[in-house]
């Protein structure tokens, strides 16, 4: 893959991860480049570290090492592979033969998993860092439509049915609670990665243990330098010949658990799309369907549900890849990496992009929830009706069985017949309800069955949103860009 992404090559099968949805930043993370020039740099820093120790490098090896880092000819390392059978092999000769003062102490002491495990790590690191901002854009996004319609009402739903009253922007921040979660969570399991480092080929450090003729602080010193030379604090102390592929499972835990907040976000938007209460953005030359022209149809939530889908499954890869890892290592593990830890990345890079996209322009139609409440507020509103008959003297069981009779022929009304709900009509011609009558208006007003919906949604945004996004305040004003 190119830098950025290649979308061409039409007569060859590419993911559509990388052609059509993902990011040109996160395909370049898991590109070949990437990855073989992460390699070289890991190459050169354990030289450099190893002449710092005493090991008889030359700085004119080091120089020339560094005079190389981009200069990777694929289509050698490709013909050594196919010799060989062994990437890192095929990739140390490459790199020898534009560097050939230095070809005979590259890869000095080191195992495979020294440039796999160690890039695997870098790559994850970085991946993480692209997705964060993007993440905290979704979620400022949303604060900003939860703020601006904190005192919307909107009729409630449990089981899918009417429920009672909530507002928008309080419903808005039952998503963004789960988005902050994920942020949390995100930023927990970049923070908590550590290096593999200089190990060796079972992870007991002999070979280096040997190139120092037994002084372990040096071996020691070797691990530390090099792992700071790729910007971790830490290194794993223990491993096998691999970094403990349970990193795997904690990383595509959290992403697949951002899929499931995505999916239920979305989800409640199509809902809402086809209730016309609310809509994503819809462009202007935008065709919703090839056969009917008046379609609107939610295809950027339908897209993210079905990433989201996607994301949330691969997370059983590395479980069941962690699983068979016998001893201190097997190979099992390497074709399954290759394809899981990139899609999942991918996955979660296109989701939220698209996510952002969407909360940017989310249309609100107050005109349509307005005469949705006024279809199921009458029937909610009931019981403040027969508090009210009580304080005006009325008998509370009288009351309510002559609101009973009343709902009843009401439902049949909307159930039976196809109209609107006309119990409060029924309501003011009797005469039983005269001394609530000039009330109604006060008793039916939709922003008092809303309890303390938008106090809610401004303690929490104060409380735990706000102070969560700043960290990324200087990435608040990029807008999101569709690929396709």
């Amino acid at each position: 893959m190119a830098a950025g992404g290649d979308r061409g090559l039409p007569d060859a099968y590419r993911s559509p991860l990388a052609s059509r949805y993902a990011s040109p930043e996160m395909c370049f993370v898991f590109s070949d480049r990437y990855k073989f020039r992460t390699w070289r740099q890991l190459w050169l820093w354990l030289a450099e570290a190893e002449q710092t120790l005493g090991l008889p490098i030359t700085d004119e090896q080091i120089q020339e090492m560094k005079s190389n880092l981009d200069n990777i000819d694929f289509k050698m390392a490709a013909e050594e592979e196919k010799r060989l059978r062994h990437d890192v092999m095929a990739h140390v000769h490459t790199f020898g033969h534009c560097c050939p003062q230095a070809a005979g102490i590259i890869h000095l002491g080191a195992t495979s998993c020294f440039v796999g495990d160690n890039t695997d790590l870098i790559i994850l690191r970085n991946a993480l860092d692209l997705l964060l901002p993007k993440l905290a854009r979704v979620i400022s996004r949303l604060a900003d439509f939860a703020k601006e319609r904190a005192n919307l009402p909107t009729l409630g739903f449990t089981h899918f049915q009417p429920a009672q009253l909530t507002t928008v922007g309080k419903r808005c921040c039952l998503w963004i609670q789960d988005l902050c979660m994920d942020l949390q969570n995100v930023k927990r399991v970049r923070d908590d990665l550590r290096f593999r480092g200089v190990k060796g080929t079972t992870g007991t450090q002999a070979s280096f243990l040997q190139l120092f003729e037994g002084d372990d602080h040096k071996v020691e010193q070797l691990d530390k330098m090099v792992t700071e030379k790729a910007g971790f604090k830490r290194a794993f102390i223990i491993t096998g010949q691999t970094y403990t592929r349970k990193v795997d499972i904690e990383v595509l835990s959290v992403l697949a658990s951002l899929g499931a907040s995505v999916h239920k976000i979305c989800t409640d938007i199509r809902l809402l799309a086809n209730l016309k209460e609310m809509e994503e953005p819809f462009e202007k030359q935008q065709i919703g369907s090839s056969a009917m022209p008046y379609k609107r149809n939610p295809m950027r939530s339908e897209r993210c549900c079905s990433l989201a889908r996607h994301l949330m499954t691969l997370v059983m890869d590395p479980l069941q890849t962690a699983s068979v890892q016998w001893f201190e290592r097997t190979l099992d593990d390497s074709a399954n990496r290759r394809i899981c830890l990139a899609e999942a990345f991918l996955t979660a890079d296109a989701v939220l992009n698209t996510l952002q996209n969407v909360s940017e322009g989310l249309v609100v139609y107050p005109k349509v929830i307005e005469r949705r409440i006024r279809q199921e507020l009458p029937f909610m509103a009931t019981e403040n009706i027969i508090m009210a008959m009580v304080k005006a003297g009325g008998s509370r069981q009288d009351c309510h069985e002559k609101i009973r009779v009343l709902s009843q022929q009401a439902a049949a009304v909307v159930k039976q017949e196809g109209g609107d709900n006309d119990l409060i009509e029924r309501i003011q011609a009797d005469a039983y309800f005269s001394p609530i009558h000039s009330q109604l208006d006060r008793l039916l007003d939709p922003s008092s069955f809303t309890g303390r919906a938008s106090q809610q949604v401004q303690r929490f945004l104060e409380e735990e949103v706000y102070p969560l996004l700043k960290p990324y305040e200087s990435v608040m004003r990029v807008k999101a860009e569709l690929c396709l």
